[in-house]
């Protein structure tokens, strides 16, 4: 079995790494949406049914290697988008079907062992967690972040305990206290997200942790207008970012698709700026490209600040999700006068912003417009200063 599932990694990361991209490459030239489509759901159904039938794989573990080797082309975000619509489908029938197996009456007849579940859920795993991340001399932010993050079970668990009905090993009133466990943790999780917020300064604190963002000291980055950053600024490991040295720069937050093309204009410009991201690959690309970075979530007040929002001149939002963009935009208070120049979809998101405070929000339908009818207008001038030929 092992050697199966080696042999069927290999074929996947050597053979499909490369055949995957070309084909979806191949198919969206074609300029057929619905083609695509279909290739994408008949790479990710056949590659799961194929490791399934010739290499013993599950299903599930199959389509995720599709998925990961998808993932390495160019045209993922469309596949994504492609098959979301399926994707919603499924995971509500998923959802209805586990719901279905879950037996309402057993918080009544089974309390005592549904509290035990929950409490080695909720409690035991999340000590578990901080023990073992704090064993690796981590912040005790991040310990407490990732406790409360493991402080649930999901759907993977649900998949165990049918197989463990299945197959025997597990008898039907485990599978209801694991189900129980699940639903009740997830409930209880953002309540734990809140509890982590409320203890992270008092622990940091006794710890004798705490560091001001101003007696950080910015390392490598240049400062004079006009220049770029050498060498990205590391991120302290037991506080926030360090405070960039950086005045009168641009903030460009995200650098994805829209984010690197306004980066590469900001550097040929030779224009000082700096990137929020919180993607890790694109943060090492980022800093080999000398791009001074500040790794997190800008919504985040202290991944923020890191940016020094005071002494920026404009602050560029090139993430899609206008709700997330909302949330920077209010924290444009450190400096009324920063110029914000955010992206929306359509006129809702471009109202949101605008009501927020966003100085320009560019919509990029109205975009397509504007230089289609440019384009148009420009050649009708032509058309109309071209001589006439005289009528013989």
């Amino acid at each position: 079995t092992l050697a199966k599932v080696a042999a069927f990694v290999v074929v996947m990361l050597v053979v499909g790494r490369r055949v995957i991209p070309w084909i979806l490459h191949y198919v969206a030239h074609t300029g057929s949406r619905e083609l695509f489509r279909l290739a994408v759901l008949a790479i990710a159904l056949g590659v799961a049914f194929g490791a399934a039938k010739l290499f013993g794989v599950s299903l599930a573990l199959g389509a995720f290697f599709a998925g990961m080797i998808m993932s390495e082309s160019a045209l993922s975000h469309r596949a994504a988008e492609e098959s979301l619509p399926l994707r919603d489908a499924f995971s509500v029938l998923f959802f209805v079907s586990v719901g279905m197996l879950f037996d309402p009456f057993s918080l009544i007849s089974n309390g005592w062992p549904i509290l035990a579940t929950l409490a080695i859920i909720v409690i035991g795993k999340s000590l578990a967690a901080f023990a073992i991340v704090v064993a690796f001399r981590y912040p005790i932010a991040t310990a407490l972040m990732i406790s409360a993050s493991l402080a649930q079970i999901g759907e993977f668990s649900f998949i165990l305990a049918e197989l463990g009905v299945g197959l025997k090993l597990l008898p039907e009133q485990g599978r209801d206290l694991i189900l129980a466990g699940a639903i009740l943790s997830i409930v209880l999780n953002p309540l734990m997200f809140l509890a982590v917020d409320w203890m992270k300064p008092w622990l940091e604190r006794r710890a004798g942790k705490t560091a001001s963002l101003d007696e950080a000291k910015p390392i490598g980055p240049a400062t004079e207008p006009g220049q770029l950053a050498s060498v990205a600024a590391p991120v302290k490991e037991d506080g926030p970012p360090p405070r960039t040295a950086l005045t009168g720069h641009s903030i460009l937050v995200g650098y994805g698709r829209v984010g690197s093309l306004v980066g590469a204009s900001l550097k040929k410009a030779a224009l000082p700026f700096l990137v929020i991201e919180d993607a890790d690959k694109t943060l090492a690309k980022l800093r080999d490209d000398g791009i001074e970075t500040v790794s997190g979530n800008a919504a985040n007040s202290e991944v923020f600040a890191a940016s020094n929002p005071e002494g920026a001149k404009r602050l560029i939002l090139a993430i899609p999700n206008a709700f997330e963009a909302g949330q920077i935009v209010l924290a444009r208070a450190a400096n009324p006068k920063i110029n914000v120049i955010a992206r929306a979809h359509s006129d809702a998101e471009v109202e949101h912003l605008k009501g927020l405070g966003a100085d320009t929000v560019i919509m990029g339908e109205r975009e397509i417009a504007r230089g289609i009818v440019e384009e148009v207008m420009e050649g009708k001038t032509e058309a109309a200063e071209e001589p006439k030929a005289p009528i013989t």
